[in-house]
């Protein structure tokens, strides 16, 4: 089984967003009413999946998709502050040229996606999906599949977050973890994902002659 697509996630895996995310979420829980980012145990949250960090900040499920509509917001007031991760630029540009088909799937806002791409690199994009719930992934990676055309057993999603992972196995695609994003890699690796990737450099490794391995 041989890559044919891979589906990057955005926010953590492409685009270092976390700093702009740590003052967004304040703001966000003043608006709304729930607990700021715990930053004395940031090491300990970078272990936990999206459901356990909105329990510990006591964020209710039925306030989610606003918050994420005001975060979204508040994000292209600071996207000038916001840039892709080191070497990722190259990367996209070596995959394409080999023959892989990139595509995007992510939380963020279309208009952010494109500010933080810019023309040149979204060109080499077949597919951006945008908007994707807090646990709407799934539907947004069955959209790209079925656009593409391409069976699931030959695309993988790389990701920063558990959810990815998740996401990954629900739809029957291959999952490669990042080790520069938000979750430690070490929760990721708890996932069994077919790939690891400690450096942006590993992503060169990646060609449509890599074969999609089961999971660990």
């Amino acid at each position: 089984m041989r890559i044919k697509l891979i589906i990057f996630d955005f926010d953590g895996t492409l685009a270092d967003t976390f700093p702009s995310f740590v003052r967004v979420f304040d703001r966000a829980a003043d608006k709304y009413g729930f607990k700021p980012l715990d930053r004395e145990r940031q090491g300990i949250l970078r272990g936990l999946d999206a459901r356990q960090i909105m329990a510990h900040h006591e964020i209710p499920l039925w306030k989610v998709p606003a918050i994420a509509r005001f975060m979204r917001t508040r994000m292209a007031d600071d996207i000038a502050n916001i840039a892709l991760f080191a070497g990722i630029d190259q990367a996209l540009r070596a995959l394409h040229a080999q023959g892989v088909m990139l595509t995007v799937v992510t939380s963020n806002a279309p208009a952010n996606v494109r500010a933080i791409l810019g023309p040149e690199l979204l060109a080499l994009f077949s597919h951006v999906e945008c908007g994707a719930s807090l646990f709407g992934k799934p539907s947004k990676i069955r959209k790209v599949l079925a656009a593409s055309a391409i069976a699931p057993r030959h695309a993988m999603l790389i990701g920063d977050e558990i959810r990815d992972a998740r996401a990954a196995a629900d739809t029957g695609i291959g999952f490669g973890a990042v080790a520069w994003g938000f979750n430690h890699v070490d929760a990721l690796a708890a996932q069994h994902p077919q790939r690891i990737f400690r450096h942006v450099d590993d992503l060169l490794d990646l060609s449509p002659d890599t074969a999609l391995l089961g999971r660990g």
